[in-house]
């Protein structure tokens, strides 16, 4: 199985009490027939379900991206990317097949060039030294948007991530 590009957290006993609160993704991996994994973001808790199924769990309010691939005798049928914030208690959320109880969505988008152009726009924001599951929410939303409707996406920068963080310090 392919491993996550961040490693879960330890799960600890305060952990277990907030798993009410958690958001699950179940991911499946057949090689080269059934491919998903966590692309980025920080799951506090891991588990195997079976050989080809692991759950992971994401705190309120983390982001993090899934990339999801799948394949016949004939080749490609499913390239698809999503970019989900964890639902907190209360909250409106959207429901997936694999996410439980849901998140906010958004990103989402499938077909090999605009997954693509996700992947390229997450290098660029690596490539600055930031971390994908801490960029700004709007610009996952502009990125989605930008693909949608097959316009260029304007590129993150350190400036808009700045501007985030401290609208985030601030609470608004």
């Amino acid at each position: 199985m392919s491993p996550i590009r961040s490693e879960p957290h330890t799960v600890d006993a305060q952990t277990i009490g907030r798993e009410g609160n958690l958001t699950f993704v179940e991911l499946t991996w057949k090689e080269s027939q059934v491919e998903q994994w966590i692309r980025f973001g920080h799951p506090i808790s891991e588990e195997r379900v079976d050989l080809h199924r692991r759950r992971f769990g994401f705190a309120p309010g983390t982001i993090f991206g899934v990339n999801r691939w799948a394949a016949n005798t004939y080749g490609t049928v499913l390239s698809r990317f999503d970019i989900l914030r964890g639902a907190g208690p209360g909250t409106p959320m959207q429901t997936l097949p694999y996410l439980r109880p849901g998140g906010t969505l958004l990103l989402s988008t499938h077909g090999w060039p605009k997954v693509e152009r996700v992947l390229q726009a997450i290098d660029a924001i690596e490539a600055l030294g930031i971390d994908p599951a801490d960029a700004s929410p709007d610009y996952w939303r502009h990125l989605h948007n930008r693909l949608t409707t097959a316009q260029p996406a304007h590129t993150y920068t350190r400036l808009q991530h700045r501007a985030w963080l401290k609208r985030r310090s601030l609470g608004l």
